[in-house]
């Protein structure tokens, strides 16, 4: 047992060291690289001016107010398109007919990237959070609906025909048998979407903003703070990285028996 005990702890601590150990170097590699005049803080700012910047700003409140503001349009705009592209997706999966109408134009509409509209969307929605929440939800919209509706056509066949034959209910059908396999799908759809989300709200307050960390990082590039810079892109990064490590555990518990691949 205490050789059990030793051998899972050391093997935790080897993946522990996995996890880390290439942040860690290029951390280190990228200091070296500052400390020896091979690097100017002016373009490349050293870790630890990264560090100071950010811990400045997050004392000050200003950090932390830019990342409610944008946390707060990404959760606006990631939940609204994930409730209409979870049943959208429902809806066209299983049902021919919606799946020949709207292919079309789902497949026109689903290459071009949200980026592209916000130029429509200033001149329909003003530069107000509108334009921001709808840029939001176009980039969560499609890969959340296309892994649904996936989804949905990957349900086994035999199930649905036992459920027809007991004269299951189309309501019925639906949430305990089709919607428990699509889960897996879902919650995949919705992780690339959040990631998406990110990606467009930043593009949004870049371009007409007065608050978020797009914003942020658009002002230090004005006024040549490339920590500040860094300091957004990497808030981005942590924050997104923190929001799918929550829907990643949410899908565990949700899927429980869901078997990850090993190699």
């Amino acid at each position: 047992m205490v050789f059990t005990s030793k051998f899972q702890y050391s093997h935790r601590s080897w993946q522990i060291w996995q996890y880390w150990s290439l942040p860690v170097i290029l951390v280190v590699v990228w200091q070296g690289l500052f400390q020896v005049g091979w690097i100017k803080a002016m373009t490349l700012p050293p870790p630890t001016m990264i560090m100071n910047t950010f811990w400045s700003l997050l004392i000050s409140g200003e950090l932390l107010r830019h990342i409610a503001i944008s946390l707060l349009r990404v959760m606006e705009g990631f939940i609204l398109a994930s409730l209409v592209a979870v049943v959208l997706g429902i809806g066209i999966g299983m049902n021919e007919g919606w799946n020949r109408r709207s292919d079309l134009i789902i497949q026109v509409l689903k290459p071009i990237p949200p980026i592209a509209w916000i130029p429509l969307a200033i001149l329909w929605l003003g530069i107000d959070e509108s334009s921001k929440i709808f840029i939001i939800f176009l980039g969560t919209f499609f890969p959340v609906l296309v892994n649904v509706v996936d989804g949905v056509r990957s349900t086994d066949n035999k199930l649905v025909e036992v459920a027809r034959i007991l004269e299951t209910s189309n309501r019925d059908l639906i949430f305990k048998v089709v919607f428990p396999s699509t889960l897996p799908y879902i919650m995949t759809g919705l992780r690339v979407g959040l990631g998406v989300a990110w990606m467009c709200v930043v593009a949004a307050e870049l371009i007409a903003a007065s608050s978020g960390i797009g914003y942020l990082i658009m002002d230090a590039r004005q006024l040549s703070q490339a920590d500040v810079v860094l300091v957004g892109m990497l808030t981005i990064g942590i924050v997104g990285k923190l929001m799918d490590s929550f829907l990643f555990k949410v899908e565990k518990r949700l899927i429980k028996w869901k078997i990850d691949f090993n190699a």
